[in-house]
């Protein structure tokens, strides 16, 4: 069955945004040429697909729709200045005959890690340029911004709204960095690319459980910067964790579709290749010397997804070690989900009551997550009525709607009531 053209519009506009920003600002250089053009393409899109039906590659449709918007904005600026025969020549050209590259060069071949680079630019605070990332070149969602940082969404609109100002007035280029400044960005690169690839595995919101595309998309930006720089710790602990992290993504979600609870999942389903090539990154001699906090903490990560990745059956996990991983991970990085996660390894240890004590201070505005853990061991405690107002609680937070079916379920589990 064809899908209905704004079905269509909606998902290349969520999956193909931050791509087809890529293209163009690596063309043009003009992030404000590029966000009114795309705007526009989607305006027209919306008009016309409805009656005409959607194009068979929605993607190249807009692109092609938004060039045009930016050709003609060129134009309109050169006639102002009376230099149009130079800009738009020069745009044309470009449009012709340059693939999606940002300048000329080999030091940096990746176009997306040359994209991300430049918005690291230090002129920028290191939020403000990884926010910026994720939502012009890999096309995450101003709700998932929010939620990766832990802020309000208006904070995170505010947060992108001023980077982008910032890098118009002060005429900030679109460039990739000189050899000698690449590597004292990485550490800002490799941020970006754990939110990339966090916003992949556990969307805020949207149908998805996983958006493997992102995540896998946010891995292989991490293999080129390891590529790149193999003797950088905090790259190649972040590829050990990331790929342990996702090594489990088959198994996740049901055939029906449903979330699988860790516990629940076919560990056949895990891909061990990508284990055993985390598991001998973790003993890399690059991992052996002193360390940054951020590189630290990836490999502490990194050492607690391995707990899972390496217990042959649930039942087997090492508890109390991941219990202490996180006590070490929040000497380095306290956060409050290394708080909330600490929380479920303390109650996997040591029972319910242990991890609701550890619960009791954590929160993260904005997310379900703490509610929805707070029912987990309100039930398993056979505190019925307590864990029922925190389901409520949680699936009224939920913006992810496979989350949320799973939080409906285990309610309706809990009340005996019919989850539709």
């Amino acid at each position: 069955m064809t899908e209905p053209a704004e079905i269509v519009l909606e998902t290349v506009v969520r999956e193909e945004w931050g791509r087809l920003t890529s293209l163009l600002l690596a063309q043009y250089r003009r992030l404000d040429l590029v966000e009114d053009a795309l705007a526009d393409a989607v305006a027209a899109a919306l008009r016309r697909w409805p009656a005409d039906g959607a194009p068979d590659r929605p993607a190249a449709w807009l692109l092609t729709a938004a060039r045009r918007r930016v050709i003609d904005r060129l134009r309109a600026e050169s006639m102002a200045q009376r230099k149009a025969p130079l800009l738009v020549t020069d745009a044309e050209h470009r449009q012709e005959g340059q693939a999606a590259m940002a300048d000329p060069g080999g030091l940096v071949e990746d176009d997306l890690l040359r994209l991300v680079l430049m918005c690291t630019h230090p002129a920028l605070a290191p939020e403000s340029a990884s926010a910026l990332a994720l939502r012009l070149v890999l096309g995450v969602s101003t709700h998932d911004i929010a939620r990766l940082f832990l802020v309000s969404e208006p904070t995170a609109a505010a947060r992108i709204t001023r980077a982008k100002k910032k890098i118009v007035a002060a005429g900030i280029p679109f460039a990739v960095p000189a050899a000698d400044v690449v590597p004292l960005r990485l550490e800002s690169v490799a941020q970006t690319a754990y939110l990339a690839f966090t916003a992949g595995y556990t969307p805020g919101s949207g149908p998805d459980l996983v958006r493997a595309d992102l995540a896998g998309e946010a891995i292989r930006l991490v293999r080129v910067v390891v590529g790149l720089c193999p003797d950088a710790p905090a790259p190649v602990a972040l590829l050990a964790l990331t790929l342990l992290q996702h090594s489990r993504r088959d198994a996740r979600v049901g055939d029906d579709g449903r979330l699988v609870l860790l516990a629940d999942q076919d560990r056949r389903r895990w891909r061990r290749d990508e284990i055993d090539q985390a598991l001998a990154l973790l003993d890399s001699p690059v991992l052996a010397g002193p360390l940054s906090p951020l590189a630290a903490s990836y490999v502490v990560q990194a050492r607690i997804a391995a707990e899972h990745a390496t217990a042959a059956t649930p039942g087997r996990t090492r508890w109390d070690r991941i219990v202490e991983h996180y006590d070490l991970l929040l000497t380095l990085f306290p956060s409050p989900s290394a708080r909330l996660a600490r929380a479920v390894a303390v109650a996997e240890a040591s029972g319910p009551e242990a991890g609701l004590a550890a619960l009791a201070a954590v929160e993260i505005p904005g997310s379900h997550r703490v509610a929805a853990v707070r029912a987990e061991l309100l039930s398993r405690r056979g505190d019925t009525l307590g864990a029922s107002a925190a389901y409520e609680e949680a699936i009224a937070a939920c913006r992810n709607d496979t989350e949320r079916a799973h939080l409906v379920e285990r309610l309706a589990e809990l009340t005996g009531a019919d989850p539709a």
